[in-house]
Order: C-alpha cells, then structure tokens, then sequence
C-alpha cells in the first residue's frame, strides 16, 4: 500500500465526501482523484517517466496537492522547494536534484526565463494560474521560451484521467526534501514511498485522526512538517483538509468560527500570535480537538497560556526531513509532560546514545537516534554523509537528549549549530557562506539569539577587508541571496573575530557577548 493508491481507494468508495476545501469552494475526492489523473497522464504526455524529477514552486492551493500525487501517481519523484527562495537557493537545488520539469506559481513567471540559462536540463514548466491575466502573459513570452511553458488549467482540462494509479516499489524514491547543510549547501533527503506512507499511518493512528476530522492546512506544505501531519495524515484517513494560503491570525479565527475545523498544527510562532491576537474570540476555536506544535520547542509558559484561553491541550512532538519527520509525540491517552517530546510513535523506536554508539543510562544526556519504517534511504549523491548519518540501521539526528523512566524524551540542547526562525531550520554555515560571496567580507560568523516572537533568530558577526561597505549595504546583499527568514535580524561588524590558539573562531565567546547584550 501507498498514499496514492489509498486515496483512490477513499476516491471510489466514498466519492461524494469532501477531500479539501480552498477558498469557499468543497472538492470531493471524486473530484481530487480526477484532477490527480487528470495531471499524472498530462506529465507522462510531457514526457515525464517513472524515476524522474519534478520541482514544485509552490505554495498551499490545490496546485500542491494535485501534483504532489500526480507526480508520485506515474513513479516520479517531488522535489518540493520553498517558493520564496532565491534564484540562487532555487538554482542549487534544481541543479543539484537532476530536475526534468518544474512546476511553478504563475508569479514565479519570470524564472523560467532565467532557467534557460541557468538549468537548461528542465525541459518543461507548468504554470498554475492564480490571477486572471497569467494566461496572455504566458502567451506574450518569446518563442524559445514559450515553447517549455504549460498552463497547469489547460492540461487539466485537456487531458483524459488514467484508470489506476501505476504499481511502484515501496522503496522508490517518492520525494526529495532539501535540507539545510552544514557544509554550506542543503542536501536532498530522500524519503520512498513506504517511509511517507508508514509515517503518515502511524502519526495518524498515534493522534487518533479520524475520518470525520477537518485539518486545517496552514503551515507551509513544502515542509515535511506540514506535508505528514496535516496533509498525508488525513487525506490517509479520509479526512478533509481546509487548505489555507498564507497564516493570519484573523483568518485562522474566520475558520474556525465558520469552518468549524477539528485538528490545527503550528509552530510555536503560530500559538504565540494566536494567543496575542485581540481580535481573537476563543469561542471561534472551540471546534478544535486536536491541538498539535512542532518545528521547535514552545515555551512552557506559552504552552499553558494558550491551553488556558482557548480550553484546549496543546501536545508536542518531535521530528526531521529525514524521519519524514515525526518521531515522538506526547500521547494523547497519559500524561502530557510540558517541555517534552513525548514517546515513540507507533514503530518507531528512539534511543539516546554516547559518542561510542551506546544507549546512554536512564537521565543522561546523549545524542538521539532513531530507527523505523519511516527513516530516509540516503541522501541524494551523497554517499559519505549518508554513512555518517545512518549507522548500523540509526539515524543520528544531531540533537542532544535524554529520556526518563517513563520513556519521554527531552531535547537538551542541539549538536548541530542550528538555528531554527519560527519553525524553520537555518545553519550558519550557509548563511556564513553567502557572506563570503561578497567581495568585502574577510570574515563571518553566524549564530542564534532569543527573538520573542519567531523563537530564534539569525545574528551576524563580520570583519571587512575595508570599512566603505555598511551594515545596510549588508543587509541588503543578504536579502538578494537568502529567503526572507535566514536574513539575519542584526549585523555586527568588528575588528576580528575571537579565536582559540589554532585560529578557531570561538563561538562561545560571541554567543555570550550577544547574550549579555540582550
């Protein structure tokens, strides 16, 4: 079994039951699974083959999900990128990833120009519409670029739906996720059809999703975060899925007054608006069920704030790209343990291991580790860190723990130097190594800092070769090279960076300086 033959089965067997609802507007599976048809045998026709690539630009509309099955549906393989990244981010992946099409929002229109140039191995771009005059942009192109541009609308409706989904091999590359790298470039975690399946199953049977829920779909569907839990979970169950564009506070207390959701998964960031909200009546999310956090730790005190206002429990959990993601949870039938991660979810087994590769004791703090059906099978042509990551059937998640008596874990503290910015995961490395593009920067070093309201943020430390280049100037070098959430909030030139005896910069040292700064 696998996602997409079991949403054709919820397809034929309750056709009329609603698979999302967009922008005032129901779409029964019936309706999904003939669109997914629909576009699985218009990318055949785009000569799109089992074991292929396809990038996805895209935000969350039904564009996401229809591709994302139709692309799985024919045996390719999704390549979800944030939209929001820049040519070069965009670049690196697509080039890295061996992408033969791409599909893209229509404001997105401008980069397929520049594709041409820069990955000319994509040989074919569809275009989902969302304004009226995409269409006759589309068709005022030039020729040499018109020729690779497909409007997703006209292929919808011009093309006949396949019958039965394709068989493929449960360890088929399903999707590629990027994550960011240490080594200063993100690599691809790929994740087959029985790691997305077995993980959307379990946290589904784990948080007791049911067929009569609707989940609200507001964090970003690239993400894999959003993509298990509040995507493939429930369109598994048969739910329905409220697709929701863009997190607003007021939008999401407009649903929850008139939509009547059940299930809701945010980031810390997210609660953290809510519960600020003046606006917000908590009678509008009265609906709510099933509360779930993720991305990062949420502050306890949030945690029961929240709870406190809107009468409703709020469970953490844990996971990673690659575990697809979700390892932990807190139950939902014991006891919640604020600042927890939970237990393991249904087969999956979490350890806490030494720097020997053995189980620590009861309390001690170790590296976590994790092994189940949901565990990626490497990372795309990368063979070393593959090794390094998976060892002896563990995957090593870099993160520091423990775990006590009963079995929960706790996140003490990340081996990694990651920066996780409302939910999102940022490594200085990468951020350090656009610095270095630019031509003025002698040195850089990148760390993070408490930020009330995205839980951390990114701070800079640089040294210039002269002193004509400004902190505004750098600020704006940033933003052309990195997505909007990776920018460093602050820049703080200095004369030099502070260094260990071999010339290591200690970042212990400018951690506290930032902190004694707070």
């Amino acid at each position: 079994m696998n996602l997409v033959s079991e949403v054709y089965r919820t397809s034929t067997e309750q056709a009329d039951k609603v698979a999302y609802h967009f922008m005032g507007k129901d779409t029964t599976y019936k309706e999904f699974e003939d669109s997914v048809s629909r576009f699985a045998t218009a990318l055949k026709e785009l000569g799109v083959e089992k074991g292929d690539h396809v990038a996805f630009l895209l935000g969350n509309t039904p564009h996401f999900i229809i591709s994302l099955y139709a692309t799985m549906r024919i045996g390719a393989t999704a390549i979800p990128i944030n939209p929001l990244y820049t040519t070069d981010e965009i670049t690196y992946i697509v080039q890295n990833g061996d992408v033969k099409a791409a599909i893209l929002l229509d404001a997105l229109l401008p980069l397929v120009e520049v594709g041409l140039q820069v990955f000319p191995d994509v040989h074919s771009y569809v275009v989902c519409e969302t304004k009226p005059d995409t269409f006759e942009k589309m068709q005022a192109l030039p020729a040499n670029v018109k020729e690779k541009v497909h409007s997703f609308h006209q292929l919808l409706i011009q093309t006949k739906p396949e019958v039965k989904p394709t068989m493929m091999n449960e360890d088929d590359t399903a999707i590629i996720l990027y994550t960011s790298g240490t080594t200063g470039h993100p690599k691809g975690a790929m994740l087959t059809h029985k790691n997305l399946y077995s993980n959307a199953r379990d946290i589904a049977k784990y948080l007791q999703i049911r067929a009569d829920d609707r989940a609200v779909t507001t964090l970003p569907v690239f993400h894999v975060f959003a993509l298990t839990v509040v995507v493939n979970a429930p369109l598994l169950a048969s739910a329905q899925l409220i697709i929701v564009p863009h997190f607003s506070p007021k939008e999401i207390f407009r649903i929850g007054r008139e939509l009547q959701p059940t299930v809701f998964a945010g980031v810390p960031t997210m609660f953290n608006f809510l519960y600020q909200f003046s606006e917000g009546d908590p009678n509008d999310l009265k609906s709510l069920r099933l509360v779930v956090s993720g991305g990062s730790s949420m502050p306890v005190s949030l945690l029961h704030n929240f709870e406190e206002k809107f009468k409703v429990r709020v469970s953490e959990g844990y996971g990673l790209s690659e575990a697809s993601p979700v390892t932990c949870f807190n139950p939902l039938d014991r006891e919640r343990k604020p600042g927890s991660i939970g237990t393991n979810i249904v087969n999956v087994e979490n350890k806490v291991f030494n720097e020997l590769g053995e189980e620590v004791p009861v309390g001690k703090v170790g590296e976590l580790v994790v092994r189940g059906p949901n565990v990626m099978k490497g990372y795309y042509k990368m063979p070393e860190e593959t090794a390094a990551a998976i060892r002896d059937g563990w995957l090593y998640t870099g993160d520091l723990a423990r775990m006590d008596e009963e079995g929960y874990f706790y996140i003490v503290d990340r081996k990694k130097d990651i920066i996780i910015v409302g939910g999102y995961n940022v490594y200085p490395r990468e951020v350090e190594e656009t610095f270095y593009k630019n031509s003025n920067v002698l040195e850089a070093a990148v760390l993070g800092i408490p930020d009330p309201n995205l839980g951390e943020a990114v701070l800079a430390y640089v040294v210039l070769k002269e002193k004509s280049t400004t902190v505004d100037e750098l600020h704006a070098f940033c933003k052309e090279h990195l997505v909007k959430y990776k920018c460093p909030k602050e820049i703080i030139i200095l004369d030099e960076l502070p260094k260990n005896a071999t010339g290591k910069i200690l970042r212990r040292n400018l951690k506290n300086q930032a902190l004694s700064r707070a």
